[in-house]
């Protein structure tokens, strides 16, 4: 990101509400959850050092290629907001299912429930501006 792409993201974020920006901050900061939490599933997940690495850091690499090409802000491919939405949750939704995976079904739930909130804030506020 280079100095010109900072300026128009604050840019963008002029004349919004206080709360538009910080849940803007929650969704980056879930979405670097989510991926952490695939990475932590995946070298928990299977016995043997191989497949660990491979799950362990395959699972999130995939993710993270999937949000770049179709649900960053500057995704190469543009889909509607249906096609959008449907990369999110297999993301994020799979971040909260790793979560579970790992043996925290309750801290899957409030990750899961948190997710889908400031998913759904962040697209309305979004898309009405």
């Amino acid at each position: 990101m280079t100095a010109s792409d900072d300026h128009s993201h604050l840019t963008a974020l002029r004349g919004r509400p206080w709360w538009f920006a910080a849940n803007e901050v929650l969704a980056f900061v879930l979405e670097l959850v989510a991926i952490g939490c695939l990475a932590w599933w995946g070298f928990t997940a299977v016995d043997g050092w191989a497949a660990s690495l491979l799950l362990g850091l395959g699972t999130p690499a995939a993710a993270v290629v999937l949000w770049a090409l179709f649900a960053a802000p500057r995704a190469r491919v543009r889909l509607p907001l249906a096609g959008v939405l449907a990369v999110k949750a297999v993301v994020l939704g799979g971040g909260a299912a790793a979560v579970h995976g790992t043996g925290h079904p309750v801290a899957a739930a409030v990750l899961a429930v948190v997710l889908v909130v400031n998913t759904g804030l962040a697209e309305f506020s979004r898309r009405r501006v």
